[in-house]
């Protein structure tokens, strides 16, 4: 490692995570969604204090009652959204045309330029309550301006058929980046959009190919068209990965912070055997929960009530379990597989992709952080309401 330069190492491991998202889901579903804010609260000051450039920690310390009351004010306004301007737009969509098909389609433009908005409040707010080494990190205020740029750069994408995406991708991550600090530094975004073309390249082919197939299910040619769609998805699927792997080293790579500067090394095939086993081991979990839940329910069903499902008909024996029992066990089934699920998403998906971005990267330039100051506190007094509201993610 180059005098100057910082590794970044990750100190999380499953167990205590395994612990901390089981807990905190199961009070999630106890508290009817209430303590999911401060779940997401505790879960992000895990995944930052595991994360140390230099063997320094991380830090967040937003507050969950900051997310909550964010949340409702979000709703209050949302609810006004749904129900006036929708109650109006349907008005007049069937006075004018005799359809809602017109009132749905403008109410959707219209949650659009939101749910931009709502992105990039959650990005503001999260790097306001990010810290490392004692030192805000912090985002200006340009909601409305990221607004206008990500709707025209979709429009532009959407009329060049997709080909123009890397173009949208620099630009709008050039935006966000450009209005970051850390402390009195501002962050700066380098490089030129062209430069995300090569790592876009295997999606342009599955497109390609995608092309072919149409062509020659068109000339009743049916075996070269299934052959040729399924590479398509085959490298489609690989290929979003690469882009987003590899458009993300492009671009760190080109950012500076004074005179800091990165180097990214994140590796496509090493993100792909994340998702594949991490989502493969999900999923094989969740079949066995259903088959272990659907043995208790028959035990339980011929235990109480005499139901026999191997000698009767398997409709007949559910039409012979109680209303009240099948009812119990569905909601039951359904909470624990939704907890399931987001558990060991983090454990085996989130987790391992954060450790391998962490541990690929290095920061330059260290000897420039003696230079950098704190900066002023950004109250962010709503929080990531909308983003909440919206469930548009945000980070963790």
């Amino acid at each position: 490692m180059a005098v100057g330069t910082l590794q970044i190492a990750y100190a999380g491991r499953r167990g205590p995570l395994f612990r901390l998202a089981l807990v905190s889901s199961l009070l999630t579903v106890l508290t009817l969604g209430i303590y999911r804010f401060w779940m997401k609260t505790r879960l992000r000051r895990f995944y930052w204090s595991a994360i140390r450039p230099g063997g320094v920690p991380l830090e967040y310390v937003g507050l969950p009652l900051e997310k909550l009351l964010g949340f409702l004010i979000a709703v209050v306004f949302l609810a006004f959204y749904i129900g006036i301007v929708n109650l109006v737009l349907m008005y007049f969509s069937f006075s004018l045309a005799s359809s809602n098909l017109w009132a749905y389609a403008i109410s959707f433009v219209g949650v659009l330029p939101l749910l931009f908005y709502a992105r990039y409040r959650a990005r503001r707010y999260i790097l306001a309550r990010t810290r490392w080494r004692g030192i805000r990190f912090g985002m200006e205020p340009g909601a409305w301006g990221y607004v206008w740029r990500a709707l025209a750069h979709w429009l532009v994408t959407i009329l060049s058929l997709g080909l123009l995406w890397p173009r949208m991708t620099f630009w709008l991550e050039k935006y966000r980046a450009d209005h970051t600090w850390f402390g009195d530094q501002a962050v700066v975004q380098g490089g030129r959009w062209q430069m995300l073309y090569k790592p876009f390249l295997p999606i342009l082919v599955a497109v390609a190919l995608a092309v072919a197939s149409t062509v020659a299910i068109g000339m009743n040619n049916l075996s070269a068209g299934v052959l040729l769609i399924g590479l398509a998805v085959v490298l489609a699927g690989f290929g979003l990965v690469h882009y987003r792997v590899h458009s993300f080293r492009l671009l760190t790579n080109t950012k500076r912070i004074g005179g800091m500067g990165f180097v990214s090394r994140p590796r496509t095939l090493r993100m792909v055997a994340i998702y594949l086993f991490g989502y493969g081991l999900v999923a094989t979990c969740s079949l066995l929960t259903v088959l272990v839940l659907f043995a208790a329910f028959v035990a339980l069903a011929a235990g109480l009530f005499g139901v026999d499902f191997n000698s009767q008909d398997a409709v007949e024996a559910a039409k012979a379990v109680p209303l009240w029992l099948s009812a119990a066990f569905g909601v039951a089934s359904y909470f624990l597989l939704f907890m399931l699920w987001g558990v060991l998403r983090q454990v085996f998906v989130t987790m391992p992709q954060l450790r391998h971005y962490a541990e690929t990267l290095e920061i330059t330039g260290a000897p420039s952080l003696g230079a950098i100051r704190q900066r002023h506190r950004d109250e962010m007094h709503h929080a990531e309401g909308f983003a909440e509201a919206l469930d548009v993610g945000a980070a963790i």
